[in-house]
């Protein structure tokens, strides 16, 4: 029994340390909460935050939520800006219509360009040979009646002079050696008959310039058709220009409202990248913070454990 005596224990030297530890873990808790809430703050502070601004020509606006967060955004051009930019888009419908109007004319313009093209095509189609035909059959079928009545001219006044059997001009001997001698004509009838004969060539070699100048024409007609109905679009895109214009004025004056809106978001990116910085340094306090909460909680439990181990030494 004498061994009981030396189980007296100092339990201050359990409950001191238990204690101490106790107060660490509650300061560490501490500390780790303050981080959270820093962390907290500096997540905030990093966020996009746009700033309204205020110009001669608009102002901008910005909406928030609960947490900050950015959930809407808007302009406003300053009420002159806004009637000039209603004139002008007000003009560009006009111009629109006018636009309108030239497209509904182009399937007559280009029915009018595929007319001349298809005529065109029957005049290239046909050869030269059978235009110059067909030129000599027309123009000598109009010189008929007039022959006609030449001859008969002709004939009556040498009937009636007594020389319509008179021929002279013969030859016994020909153009070759041994050929056939030239035969008597009748003087007025042989100038009648070489006369149209010359006229004849003359209208052949009129002929040959007709079927060349057909082709020509044809060819003119063909390229008239296309440049009709190609000017049949360049009508719609110059009738275009003016409400292309008067719309790209309108944007421009509501550009003019709209760059409040880009100041507004320029302000909030140099703030948000500065804002950035001071959460980058908040950061790494709050790790070095969460740290030294570490070690205090390591220390902490090392104090609940060495008393526990002293206790159980002592009763062996």
């Amino acid at each position: 029994m004498a061994g009981v005596t030396n189980m007296a224990f100092d339990w201050t030297s359990l409950i001191n340390p238990a204690l101490t530890g106790a107060a660490a873990l509650y300061g560490a808790d501490q500390s780790a909460q303050a981080s959270q809430a820093t962390g907290a703050q500096a997540a905030q502070a990093a966020q996009f935050r746009p700033v309204g601004v205020t110009t001669r020509f608009g102002t901008s606006g910005f909406q928030y939520g609960p947490q900050g967060e950015l959930t809407g955004a808007g302009y406003q051009v300053a009420p002159d800006v806004a009637a000039m930019r209603e004139g002008l888009i007000g003009m560009a419908g006009t111009g629109l219509s006018q636009a309108q109007q030239a497209q509904a004319m182009q399937p007559g313009i280009t029915a009018a360009g595929q007319g001349l093209f298809g005529l065109g095509q029957q005049y290239v189609g046909e050869s030269p040979q059978a235009v110059a035909q067909n030129y000599m059959t027309q123009q000598q079928g109009l010189l008929a009646p007039g022959r006609e009545q030449q001859l008969a001219q002709l004939t009556n006044q040498q009937q009636q002079q007594g020389r319509m059997g008179l021929a002279t001009g013969a030859t016994t001997a020909g153009y070759t050696a041994g050929g056939q001698g030239l035969q008597a004509a009748n003087p007025q009838m042989a100038a009648y008959y070489n006369a149209m004969a010359q006229q004849d060539a003359q209208l052949a070699a009129q002929a040959n310039q007709a079927g060349q100048q057909q082709v020509t024409f044809g060819q003119g007609l063909m390229t008239g058709g296309l440049n009709l109905q190609n000017a049949g679009y360049g009508s719609q895109t110059a009738a275009l220009a003016p409400y292309q214009n008067l719309l790209a004025q309108a944007q421009q004056v509501e550009g003019l409202g709209q760059n409040a809106l880009t100041l507004g978001q320029g302000l909030g990116s140099s703030a948000a990248a500065s804002n950035a910085a001071a959460a980058d340094y908040q950061y790494y306090g709050n790790k070095a913070a969460n740290a030294t909460t570490a070690t205090a909680t390591a220390n902490a439990l090392k104090g609940l454990t060495d008393p526990i181990a002293a206790l159980l030494a002592s009763l062996k």
